[in-house]
């Protein structure tokens, strides 16, 4: 039987040693290949969301990911999942957007979720689908989120350390208030390993974990 085939379809470069990492530890054997576009998020944050255009080049990579011989798509980008659902209806390979099997863990786990983003357009999508999955769900819950404003503007300008104290303070912010804070974007997940123990006092989800253990179960069970 021949190998199975990952395609991941990033917004970023810096994203590809994540989750290859990620993939060599929770899913050996399987073939990974990577496809990067950052004029996608770029496009996205110009915009203030996401535009039909960018919507349909990204249903474009899924096909051409597809066509690569993908037998699984990961789009790792949330700010784009909304385009990503619509690409998953129109291949015929299963589609997931990253931060999926993240919003659905958070909806098991409490009713009072936080989310905390640095960026506006992946705050409201990630949002949204939280809401969405908890009607999947029959859930009623209660969302919180943290807009750190700026957050993204001091990482992009080399001043990671900016970055890092606005995200935590909002972490520990949201602490206090949640059942189960959700990280809106995979950049902020370094944070969290900086919390002392005493900081942690909810379970902090990040998407790109939670996405490879998802495909890791749905593959084992193949």
């Amino acid at each position: 039987m021949k190998p199975v085939t990952l395609g991941l379809i990033h917004t970023s470069a810096t994203l590809v040693p994540i989750f290859q990492q990620l993939c060599t530890e929770h899913l050996p054997g399987v073939n990974v290949f990577n496809i990067v576009d950052d004029s996608l998020i770029k496009d996205v944050i110009a915009k203030g969301k996401l535009m039909p255009n960018t919507a349909r080049r990204v249903v474009d990579h899924v096909a051409s990911a597809e066509a690569a011989g993908a037998d699984q798509i990961l789009v790792t980008c949330s700010s784009i999942g909304r385009a990503v659902e619509a690409a998953a209806a129109l291949v015929s390979v299963p589609v997931l957007r990253v931060d999926q099997p993240m919003a659905d863990l958070a909806v098991s786990t409490g009713r009072r979720i936080g989310v905390v983003a640095t960026l506006p357009t992946t705050l409201e999508p990630t949002t949204d689908l939280v809401r969405r999955r908890a009607q999947v769900a029959g859930k009623e819950i209660e969302l919180t989120s943290r807009l750190c404003d700026g957050a993204f503007d001091a990482l992009m300008s080399g001043n990671p350390a900016l970055h890092d104290e606005m995200v935590a303070n909002a972490l520990r912010e949201l602490s206090a208030q949640v059942d189960v804070i959700l990280l809106a974007q995979a950049s902020m997940a370094r944070v969290v390993d900086a919390l002392t123990e005493a900081e942690k006092t909810v379970p902090i989800i990040a998407s790109p974990p939670q996405a490879i253990r998802h495909l890791a179960s749905i593959l084992t069970k193949a």
